[in-house]
């Protein structure tokens, strides 16, 4: 195992679910925080709450807006500026919908954060990796971007499309030891149903109903696992399913 102490990881959609858990993950490996997300009071509480452990610093901030990640991440302290791994978690999904049925603001939340997120955060951060010859981008993907499932039209395409830019940037960087990895999971169970449908709690839990689906903690441990690994290992792809799926569309539920 590589330690990771020390080194500055920023975690986009820090604020909750599987990147709060990545950050609690990356803090016990003494590792520098960088915590972005848009609510700022939930990137306090858990910056207070890892304070003892390790350094953090918080930016409110929403990866869709190109011009306000350019301008923060510019205007980081210079002590945090030299980040070392990047974990591109803010993500959502909306609605179950069919396609000609749905909300287009739904598709344009999708595609402006799982998408244009990505690449305004990977635009802006990996040129310094590449100069420094060091750095790791993790993309967290989805089972979803392997294989589509009704309703999920939109979404889907949006995390293909983060598998494919995984693919591209991975080659684009051959000849440099900057890495790059894409965790892919199945059913976590986290505020992710929540906001796809809108806050409905009760509809939100039927998703995971009768089975013991992932934790945010199961995924920040696999990708404390792939950033961990020696700088000659690459952890390229890992999907990750409960035991109780087999695919996109296979659950196995408990009455």
């Amino acid at each position: 195992m590589a330690s990771i102490q020390d080194k500055i990881v920023l975690i986009t959609g820090a604020s909750s679910g599987i990147g709060a858990a990545c950050a609690k993950a990356f803090a016990q490996g003494k590792a520098k925080l960088i915590l972005v997300a848009r609510r700022l009071e939930r990137l306090e509480e858990l910056a207070n709450e890892l304070k003892h452990t390790t350094q953090v610093h918080c930016l409110s901030l929403d990866v869709c807006d190109r011009f306000s990640v350019e301008s923060a991440l510019k205007s980081l302290p210079e002590s945090w500026t030299n980040v070392d791994i990047l974990i591109n978690n803010a993500g959502l999904s909306r609605g179950l919908d069919k396609l000609y049925e749905a909300n287009i603001q739904d598709w344009e939340e999708m595609i402006d954060t799982n998408i244009k997120g990505l690449l305004y955060m990977t635009r802006f951060l990996v040129p310094g990796m590449v100069h420094r010859e060091r750095g790791h981008i993790i993309n967290i993907g989805s089972i979803a971007g392997h294989q589509t499932y009704p309703g999920g039209n939109v979404y889907c395409a949006t995390k293909a499309a983060v598998r494919a830019l995984s693919e591209g940037l991975k080659m684009d960087l051959l000849a440099t030891p900057v890495r790059v990895t894409s965790v892919d999971p199945g059913m976590v169970e986290t505020e992710f149903s929540q906001v796809r449908f809108h806050g409905d709690i009760e509809r939100a839990k039927k998703v995971y109903q009768g089975i013991t689906p992932l934790t945010a903690e199961d995924i920040a441990d696999i990708v404390f696992f792939c950033a961990s690994r020696p700088p000659h290992v690459n952890i390229s792809e890992l999907v990750v399913l409960t035991t109780d799926q087999s695919s996109a569309t296979l659950v196995h539920r408990r009455s």
